[in-house]
């Protein structure tokens, strides 16, 4: 066993430790009223759970008995994505945050940052640090680029981290390395570029959970869409994350929508030797290719991600991608957190569009100010 892996099971063996320093799981936060029912399945999902393969039981097909079981399962679910995916390099252990520039803007001090996200590496993001006493909770807003999550670009309700920061949380917006999207510059990491995005963001929680300003036991991390995605892996992959959001990104594999495109070689579908004829819906003409297609050859999904983040609190803030009917597989993950003896960890929000809305943001700061607590009210 690699020192890396060795320290892969270890962490994942203090997720239950960290989920004690979370809220009680009866809630009774301020902000909990404005998402309770959030936290409740709909009486037309109650107790269906698909066709999704059982995250409860082990590969060899015995059953996660109890919770003392759980970090054995977790850990063999690591295993696997990995195994396909491509194994990470070693987490950066200290990566390095040099501030650029500083501005203040409204009710915070706005920060340019430069930092390290693997080896040899460097973007450059934007840390909002609000006014008042620190230490404060924190979020890392990954999306295509850091300038539309701190509000400095023409697209409306995605300024992510402004809201936050508005709220009284740190935040560390940063964008995809290298500017494109399609065809990221993964800094020698050989893994699912998917994957690279959630080794970047286990650099991003290294570097903002390090700072004085943050308290490093209250760090979250959400996006939208493409950001949405990259939350939901980096939550998942590095748990030291004590709270995960992601809005709209497609939270299962759904060969229907078009938008919920994991099988592009962008995210889990790259093949160095294979290319597909073209972007688009998996086809008998245009194959799923790369690490999307074992991965879906071996019955699995995107349920056993959600998996990886119990206990700790998960929000889907759904739109034209994630309907009610995501309800299924989350049950999964609520079925694992009552294993675990927790309830309320899981919760959806929907609205009919992609795009956010006002109302859907609020509850995004909503979850953070309830798991994270210690925020100014909105």
């Amino acid at each position: 066993m690699t020192r890396w892996r060795r320290t892969l099971v270890l962490v994942g063996l203090a997720v239950a430790a960290l989920a004690a320093t979370l809220p009680a799981q009866t809630p009774t936060s301020s902000a909990w009223p404005l998402i309770a029912p959030l936290f409740e399945v709909p009486a037309a999902y109650a107790g269906q759970l698909g066709d999704y393969r059982s995250p409860l039981r082990f590969d060899d097909g015995s059953e996660v008995a109890s919770a003392s079981d759980w970090p054995r399962r977790r850990a063999e679910i690591v295993r696997a994505w990995h195994a396909e995916m491509g194994e990470w390099p070693a987490p950066l252990e200290d990566p390095r945050l040099e501030v650029v520039a500083t501005t203040r803007r409204e009710t915070f001090t706005q920060r340019r940052v430069r930092l390290d996200v693997a080896s040899g590496q460097r973007i450059e993001g934007w840390l909002l640090v609000p006014d008042g006493p620190a230490p404060f909770p924190a979020v890392v807003v990954p999306f295509y680029d850091a300038e539309t999550s701190v509000g400095l670009s023409e697209r409306p309700q995605r300024d992510f981290a402004r809201q936050l920061t508005r709220a009284g949380f740190v935040t560390l917006s940063i964008g995809t390395p290298a500017g494109d999207a399609r065809t990221p510059d993964r800094g020698g990491v050989t893994a699912q570029p998917l994957s690279y995005y959630a080794y970047v963001a286990a650099s991003c929680w290294t570097a903002l959970a390090s700072l004085p300003e943050v308290d490093g036991t209250r760090v979250g991390i959400v996006g939208h869409s493409y950001g949405g995605k990259w939350s939901m892996f980096g939550g998942a992959f590095w748990e030291k994350y004590a709270a995960v959001a992601t809005s709209d990104p497609g939270i299962v594999f759904d060969e229907t929508r078009s938008n919920v495109n994991y099988w592009e070689p962008w995210y889990l579908g790259f093949d160095p030797n294979v290319s597909r004829p073209a972007a688009g819906l998996p086809t008998a003409e245009n194959p799923r290719t790369g690490a999307y297609a074992r991965l879906r050859a071996r019955g699995r999904d995107l349920h056993e991600v959600h998996a990886l983040i119990a206990p700790r609190p998960f929000f889907v803030s759904g739109g034209a991608e994630d309907p009610p009917s995501r309800w299924v597989a989350l049950n999964h993950l609520v079925a694992i957190n009552r294993l675990l003896g927790y309830t309320h960890r899981v919760g959806m929000s929907n609205r009919p569009t992609h795009d956010p809305t006002p109302e859907s943001n609020a509850q995004i700061v909503a979850f953070f100010r309830h798991f994270l607590g210690n925020a100014a009210a909105p």
